[in-house]
């Protein structure tokens, strides 16, 4: 004889997939839009709640993965665009020098302009 639970364990089966289903599509859905990922994200996004998130072992380790990916792209950012005061003023030093030299070149040549100008006027 069957189980008097049996049907209602299958519907708990049926219902557990569907939220794993839409669950795992709104996580694709927000890493298209470049979302933020997180379990209270994704619980906002898919209506599932968040101890069905930490407690399916499927959808927690997407989620962890696509965390620490997202870490990873950050800390790598901040790795790359974060400057030490120190090379930050050797930074300027070098710019200030650069912005000197386009300036004499600038009077220079605003100068041998002036020449030019004079030597055509007086040609004509």
């Amino acid at each position: 004889m069957e189980k008097p639970t049996s049907s209602l364990e299958a519907s708990w089966r049926k219902r557990s997939e569907e939220a794993q289903e839409r669950v795992l599509s709104a996580i694709k859905e927000m890493q298209a839009k470049g979302e933020p990922i997180n379990f209270n994200t994704v619980h906002l996004r898919s209506g599932a709640s968040k101890n069905y998130l930490y407690t399916n072992e499927v959808i927690r380790k997407e989620i962890e993965k696509i965390r620490s990916i997202e870490a990873y792209k950050a800390g790598a950012w901040h790795k790359k665009y974060d400057r030490t005061s120190k090379s930050k003023d050797v930074l300027i030093e070098a710019k200030d020098k650069r912005i000197a030299k386009l300036e004499e070149e600038n009077l220079r040549l605003r100068r041998e302009l002036d020449n030019l100008r004079r030597l055509l006027y007086e040609t004509k």
